[in-house]
């Protein structure tokens, strides 16, 4: 009976118009226009689809109706898939139609990957198997295999600035001829042998580097005892005198990230002060998908901590984390996989529950407890869940990311924490953007030799990786 209804009400829309019944044959391929085929949508499942002109102008549906089932997410991923669009449920009844978003998937659809790939292994020896095919296909997914010579010039740095328990001095490294990466070097005031080093890349919120919360987190690493050094996203930032803005959302972004966090290190462990041992890396969002393939990548780094980034059924919403076909290695991966390449070293999840790392502690943290199982060491890897907090790196995930790095590099708890045992952020000083460049506060001291604009980056890094 339902079947029936359904397929009256089919009839009825053939006739809804004249104008309609004239193009619906199969000559025109049953084609409507698809305003008109979400307009029919809403009528015949009661909801609201909502979208601006933009998204639907030109746009047509062959076989249009003929798309339709009584299940209406099955006929809105029937209509919408081949125009490469989609939706997304805001709450019952109600629609927002949005570009297909290859990096999103559903919470099912990541878990079922997931298990998936879990079934490809079952002991240490075949997951070091796997991890040792995908490692190499990693660098060659992103066009650094190998990697382009490194230039011979110095780092650039300005002067220290003395702060209470910690110094800043802010550094530009070449890593292709004429392309530098720019960031701060957080260290604490007074260094007796050698000490740990926490790269502290950063996402794509507002300001970046020079953001307050992301100052504090620097100051106080170097404060307990650690070097931190935070840096730019590609044409972000300082990187901006070079690039436009729209250029972060080129595919190449991920590469020359991942190429200037590699650089950073190699300065880093050059220095005499640097504990090899104890070197780690944490970033939030954006920079948190950058932790995750560093520490993957990266055989230097022992420790990571990826902040509200982590999740089975996301790859990453900006080029600079999806890119480059790095996900589409070994027959296809995750960011849950990628991560569990840095077993045994400890690991640290943060996730939250407003963003796509709200089901991480159900499906994501016992697969990498699996993984870490191996090694006999399932406890090296946690997870500080946050089902109240949202997307950020606020007090809450600066304190898991703490507590982490005073237990696992053994740094000094008392250097920020005040008599009551709370960690003290007070002490942080909150720098102008200005105090954080390297170039000056209009770039006037921008080297003569630095490339601009993206056709220009194209072609001295196609040339570097020629070589």
């Amino acid at each position: 009976m339902r079947r029936y209804t359904f397929f009256l009400a089919i009839g009825f829309s053939l006739f809804l118009s004249a104008a309609m019944a004239q193009i619906q044959n199969s000559d025109s391929l049953y084609r409507l226009p698809l305003k008109k085929v979400i307009e029919e949508i809403e009528s015949r499942f009661k909801v609201k689809i909502k979208y601006n002109d933009d998204q639907v102008k030109d746009r047509w549906v062959n076989y249009a109706l003929w798309r339709f089932r009584p299940d209406i997410d099955e006929t809105l991923s029937n209509v919408l898939l081949p125009l490469d669009m989609k939706v997304n449920k805001e709450k019952e009844g109600v629609y927002k139609l949005k570009d297909y978003e290859y990096y999103r998937w559903q919470v099912q659809e990541g878990q079922n990957t997931l298990d998936h790939l879990s079934s490809l292994y079952h002991d240490k020896i075949s997951w070091e198997q796997r991890k040792a095919l995908l490692k190499p296909l990693l660098y060659q997914a992103q066009r650094l295999s190998p990697l382009p010579p490194k230039p011979s010039s110095k780092p650039i740095l300005t002067p220290k600035r003395v702060m209470d328990g910690y110094t800043v001095e802010n550094i530009a490294i070449e890593i292709l001829p004429g392309l530098y990466i720019n960031g701060s070097i957080y260290k604490p005031l007074k260094i007796k042998g050698k000490i740990p080093v926490v790269l502290s890349p950063d996402g794509h919120w507002a300001q970046q580097r020079y953001r307050k919360d992301a100052q504090i987190r620097c100051a106080m690493i170097a404060r307990m005892g650690a070097m931190a050094v935070s840096y730019d996203l590609f044409a972000w930032g300082e990187s901006l005198l070079q690039f436009k803005s729209e250029d972060h959302r080129r595919s190449l972004a991920q590469t020359i990230q991942t190429l200037g966090g590699i650089r950073i290190l190699d300065y880093m462990m050059s220095l005499k002060e640097t504990d090899k041992g104890r070197v780690g890396i944490s970033g939030g969002s954006g920079g948190g998908s950058h932790t995750v393939l560093m520490a993957a990548m990266d055989d230097r780094i022992k420790l990571s901590v990826p902040v509200v980034s982590l999740s089975s059924s996301f790859y990453g919403g900006c080029p600079c984390e999806s890119g480059m076909p790095i996900h589409l290695c070994a027959g296809g991966t995750n960011n849950v996989e990628i991560a569990a390449m840095a077993a045994p070293n400890p690991q640290l999840v943060v996730s939250d529950g407003k963003d796509w790392t709200v089901s991480v502690p159900d499906h994501d943290m016992p697969f990498l407890k699996k993984i870490y199982g191996y090694y006999g060491k399932p406890d090296l890897v946690q997870n500080v869940h946050l089902p109240q907090e949202g997307h950020d790196f606020g007090p809450s995930k600066r304190k898991a990311l703490y507590d982490f790095l005073i237990d696992q590099f053994k740094l000094n708890a008392a250097a920020v924490k005040d008599k009551s045992g709370q960690y003290d952020e007070s002490k942080c000083t909150i720098e102008k953007e200005s105090a954080m460049y390297v170039f000056g506060e209009k770039g006037e001291r921008l080297p003569s030799n630095a490339i601009k604009g993206f056709e220009n980056l194209e072609k001295v890094f196609n040339k570097s990786i020629s070589k």
